[in-house]
């Protein structure tokens, strides 16, 4: 009977799989027929790997690609550490924009200590959901972004009656972009508002939040470098500081 469960369950996600295909499939072929889509595609060089004030691996190549329908895009965006930290991370997005918000879906998944377990759905799934919404004013380069885990790997076991729990972590953030002559720059500071599990930091217990928390405070300049007519190079630099967790970080990045 397990086994005919097991049967049932991947060909469930089979056909799953094969519809969500099969949608974007249509939606890019409609695109295309009526003259409204986009595809890009460009990657990052980075010294290290530090998500929402964390450092989750050191030197990375980060992948992205991307479908713009009209304000609808999806795309993929993965990192894999060239450092020996045995940490590869495959994720899939999904957002539509409406005026000045911005809403969307990103699916997590990260590999370490070499577990691979991609198709694994079930509840012991390493798949993270996660919602995002965001705002940008109309007259002030503020963005307001709200980021909260729905569904997947994000749990915790309560004190008192021992019972796993679902956390919802949630990441808050506003940023501001302004820009010094031909070097744009980023002020962010993000937050955790109630107890995290693991989006902060899933290798380290340390990464976690119990309550309200700062962090992520972060400066970040960029520029473009011209190659040619056709061509410039990307180069950043951004300045971390965690005060959770008491780190800080400088991240040096090169996009391709």
């Amino acid at each position: 009977m397990n086994n005919l469960n097991t049967i049932i369950f991947k060909q469930f996600e089979m056909k799953k799989i094969f519809f969500v295909m099969t949608l974007l499939f249509s939606m890019t072929v409609w695109a295309q027929d009526n003259g409204k889509s986009d595809f890009s595609v460009n990657a990052d060089f980075v010294s290290s790997y530090v998500w929402r004030g964390s450092f989750l691996s050191g030197t990375s190549i980060q992948p992205e690609m991307g479908l713009t329908l009209g304000n609808f895009r999806i795309g993929a965006w993965g990192s894999v550490d060239l450092g020996g930290w045995d940490y590869k991370e495959v994720d899939l997005f999904a957002n539509y924009s409406f005026g000045n918000f911005t809403v969307g879906l990103f699916n997590y998944w990260d590999v370490w200590e070499g577990v691979y377990d991609y198709f694994n759905l079930s509840k012991t799934t390493r798949h993270q959901l996660e919602l995002n919404l965001s705002y940008t004013f109309e007259n002030t380069p503020l963005t307001l972004g709200w980021n909260t885990i729905i569904a997947g790997d994000d749990k915790y076991t309560g004190i008192n009656d021992a019972k796993e729990k679902r956390a919802y972590s949630t990441y808050i953030e506003a940023s501001y972009a302004f820009s010094v002559k031909d070097v744009n720059l980023e002020l962010a500071l993000g937050a955790s508002p109630w107890k995290s599990s693991v989006m902060y930091n899933p290798l380290w217990d340390g990464g976690r939040t119990d309550g309200f928390a700062v962090v992520n405070t972060s400066l970040k300049a960029s520029r473009d470098i011209k190659i040619s007519d056709k061509y410039s190079l990307g180069i950043f630099g951004q300045f971390v500081v965690n005060p959770a967790k008491e780190d800080a970080f400088f991240v040096f990045g090169i996009r391709f």
